[in-house]
């Protein structure tokens, strides 16, 4: 029988505990924190192995959000906790990390919506930085290989080039979830398997999303450019529509649309 395990070094063992919630507390809650800082050598001058920290911590002393309670451990329990924040708003993307077993944005998960305790990893399957910190030059690079601005051969105008609302909708959806919505924060493709697996050449749900977002742009003039940028077994045809980036998108989008429309058009073209 085949046995799979993991190589030592990548083994997640228990880390420190910290309880700051005063004895006479009514609503604490426990945070378990991945935490891995490559400086941190041990004994033999080997990186030490990443780690779950705890940190049971009086809910009445921060905001609502995760990203609300990160901070407070970040500020007043433990200032090496290394995170990415910035908008506090869902828009830029930053904070994306998995909580509860799902990849979403901590500024927009509730706490109350887990129950027991809240688990905290990095986005999975790319590589970390530092704590909840992943490493996205790979993802950013395939984002920038879609070249993602307008590409027009018709003299510009003397002011803004203009669309239709219908056209308008194409991008921003009627409801405000069309592609044009996309943030960037990559939960989506680091949810799918087909870009676990093969992410080194497929371009994964989030960059493909803004593929599309460019070809239905009606004021873009590089249409057929775009669908032979994507137009390959690996770049676009490694998606089997397995809908993870749509169920996890913190901001109600549908990638796996998105996909399907490229698809469509490709075989309508030939």
């Amino acid at each position: 029988m085949a046995q799979f395990a993991l190589p030592n070094n990548s083994k997640i063992k228990k880390g420190d505990s910290y309880n700051v919630a005063k004895g006479d507390a009514k609503n604490k809650k426990m945070f378990k924190v991945y935490r891995w800082n490559p400086e941190k050598k041990d004994e033999d001058g080997k990186v030490k192995n990443p780690s779950i920290d705890e940190y049971t911590i009086d809910l009445d002393s921060c905001g609502p959000m995760v990203l609300d309670a990160l901070i407070h451990i970040k500020n007043d329990v433990d200032s090496t906790l290394t995170f990415r924040r910035s908008c506090r708003e869902g828009i830029c993307g930053s904070c994306a990390m998995n909580i509860d077993g799902t990849n979403t944005l901590a500024c927009l998960k509730p706490i109350d919506e887990v129950k027991g305790d809240v688990k905290i990893t990095p986005l999975p399957h790319m590589p970390v930085v530092k704590d909840l910190v992943p490493d996205q030059n790979h993802a950013i690079a395939q984002y920038n290989s879609i070249e993602p601005w307008m590409k027009t051969d018709s003299p510009a105008p003397a002011r803004e080039r203009l669309q239709s609302a219908e056209d308008a909708d194409q991008l921003n959806g009627h409801d405000g979830h069309g592609p044009a919505a996309c943030i960037l924060c990559f939960c989506c493709s680091t949810s799918c398997p087909s870009y676990w697996w093969n992410g080194d050449r497929f371009l994964g749900p989030a960059t493909l999303m803004q593929a599309y977002r460019w070809i239905s742009d009606t004021r873009d003039e590089a249409t057929g450019e775009r669908l032979d940028q994507v137009e390959d077994g690996f770049k676009l045809y490694r998606c089997h529509t397995i809908m993870n980036c749509t169920n996890t998108c913190p901001k109600g989008l549908n990638p796996a649309k998105s996909i399907a429309e490229i698809k469509k058009l490709l075989a309508v073209r030939k």
